[in-house]
Order: C-alpha cells, then sequence, then structure tokens
C-alpha cells in the first residue's frame, strides 16, 4: 500500500516533468487510451462483459473521472505538482460528504465532522497564508497559481463525487475492472479531443516523455489500481485508506525534490491540517 502511493504521488510529478514536451491533458487522454486496450485484453481474457443495466451509472462515473483530470491538467499549467496532489487528494473530505447524505452507514460522527472543519481550515491557511508560488518554469505568477490551486481542488471535487456515484448506483456491485473500464473510456473520449480543441496537442516524441506515457500508461493507469483491488480484496479497507496520506506527503516531498518546487511555510502547515484533517475522516469509529 505504501508502494501504491508513492506510485500515486508520482503521477502529477511526472506529467509536471514532461510538461514542456508533453501536454498534461494529451498525456493523461493517451495513457487511459492505452490503459483502455489493456484493461479490455484482461476482460476478454476472463471473459467478462460490462452489464448493459449499468451503462447509465458508468457513464456519470466516467464523465466525472474525466472532467476531474482535465481540471488536473488545467492546474498542473499553472501551479505546482505538489500542491496538485495535496489538493488532489481532499477528494475523500467530499465524498464523506455526498456519502453522510446518501447512506444512512456512512453518516459522520462529531470527530469526523471535525476532522472536515480542521481540513478546510488547512485549505484556508494553504491558499490563502503565503504569497503563491511567485513564478514557475513556465512563468505564472503567483495569482494563476492560486487559480491553479482552485482547479486541483475543485479536482478532488469532482473524484469525490465520482466516488459517492459508484457507491450509491449500480457500480456498487460491478467488477472493479468494470468501473475502471467507463472511467478509462470517459477520460479518452473526453479529454482527447479537448486536447485538440484547446490547442494543448504538444507531444515530442522523445525517449523521455515516451517513458513518462508507459509509466501513466501501464504502472499508474493500469496495475496500480489493479493492485489496489487486489488488495481490498484482502484487507480491511478501513485499514487501507489511512495509508493514503501518504500520497499527498509523499507528493510534497518529491515536488520539492525531483522538480525543485518552492516550498512555503503557509502551504507546509495548511497541508498538514488537511493530511490530519483526512485522517480523522478516514479513521471508523
Amino acid at each position: 500500500m505504501t508502494l501504491l502511493c508513492l506510485v500515486w504521488s508520482l503521477q502529477q510529478i511526472s506529467l509536471k516533468a514532461v510538461a514542456a514536451q508533453a501536454s498534461p491533458m494529451l498525456m493523461v487522454a493517451l495513457r487511459s487510451g492505452v490503459a483502455l486496450v489493456l484493461l479490455g485484453v484482461l476482460m476478454w481474457h476472463r471473459g467478462e462483459r460490462p452489464a448493459a443495466f449499468r451503462w447509465k451509472a458508468g457513464a456519470l462515473a466516467g464523465a466525472l473521472f474525466a472532467v476531474e483530470y482535465l481540471l488536473v491538467a488545467q492546474a498542473l499549467r499553472l501551479t505546482g505538482a505538489s500542491h496538485v496532489v495535496v489538493f488532489l487528494y481532499t477528494a475523500p473530505i467530499f465524498a464523506a460528504l455526498g456519502l453522510h447524505q446518501r447512506l444512512p452507514a456512512e453518516r459522520l460522527s462529531a470527530r469526523q465532522v471535525g476532522g472536515i472543519a480542521l481540513a478546510f481550515g488547512g485549505i484556508a491557511l494553504a491558499f490563502l497564508g503565503g504569497d503563491g508560488m511567485a513564478g514557475d518554469a513556465n512563468g505564472n505568477t503567483s495569482g494563476s497559481a492560486l487559480l491553479g490551486d482552485a482547479l486541483a481542488l475543485l479536482a478532488g471535487v469532482a473524484w469525490g463525487a465520482t466516488t459517492v456515484t459508484i457507491r450509491c448506483s449500480s457500480l456498487a456491485s460491478a467488477p472493479a475492472t468494470e468501473t475502471l473500464l467507463y472511467q478509462l473510456l470517459g477520460a479518452f473520449v473526453v479529454l482527447l479531443p479537448a486536447a485538440w480543441l484547446t490547442g494543448q496537442w504538444r507531444f515530442e516524441p522523445t525517449a523521455l516523455v515516451w517513458a513518462h506515457l508507459g509509466f501513466q500508461s501501464v504502472v499508474v493507469s493500469f496495475a496500480s489500481f489493479l493492485a489496489w483491488c487486489w488488495l481490498l480484496r484482502r484487507y480491511l479497507a478501513s485499514r487501507l485508506g489511512v495509508f493514503a496520506f501518504f500520497t499527498p506527503l509523499f507528493g510534497v516531498v518529491l515536488g520539492v525534490w525531483l522538480l525543485g518546487e518552492p516550498l512555503e511555510l503557509p502551504f507546509v502547515a495548511g497541508s498538514a491540517l488537511v493530511l490530519a484533517g483526512i485522517g480523522l475522516v478516514a479513521l471508523r469509529r
């Protein structure tokens, strides 16, 4: 699980590292297409077929997944990868709020409500406590970095909405491969034309770009999700969920180490509050 968190934290680092050679939006679209083919082969080998009655729920989950990564791709153009991974992983907070309204078994306890309040306090501190990233590799100002942070936070909302959709629809009883199929298909169908229409069609076929695309496609979008499903069949989801804290933590450390991103005290303090809040929400009674 710790290894998976490391992989998930690296996906934003990887997209940001080659952003000058390959558009993040196009990279996500291409990785979704490659992973979709691999998943199709796996499902064919297992004799699995999507259930016709789940297509509406699948279409909604796929659309939300596409919106999530549309926002992530835009955020990576404006702010640092370490910021994106922290704000993206506020998703459990929004999922908990949505599930609280929809499922009696997911009612929030007083401790979890306190965790949500703590996390939102951390978000406010991370947003407003500093001057932003004053100039990155693309020459973005602190104002554009703040917009990028906001887009990453909205991506976390979209991810949380995807979780609620899966839990509260016919997808709750679907195989993990089928759920992933809808999400990958949504990302590919939406992001590929979106990249072309917005002029984010840059792709330099260098060895470095191909290596990052291979990592994104095979390791992140395909293997890591299947490994997560393998873990869920053998361990308690509540215990595994606590490990998810490591993802934004790894993201911040790797963003500073590998990309040389600035590390501001208000952002660090706000991130710590966000992580603590997510921990209080994720831990079961």
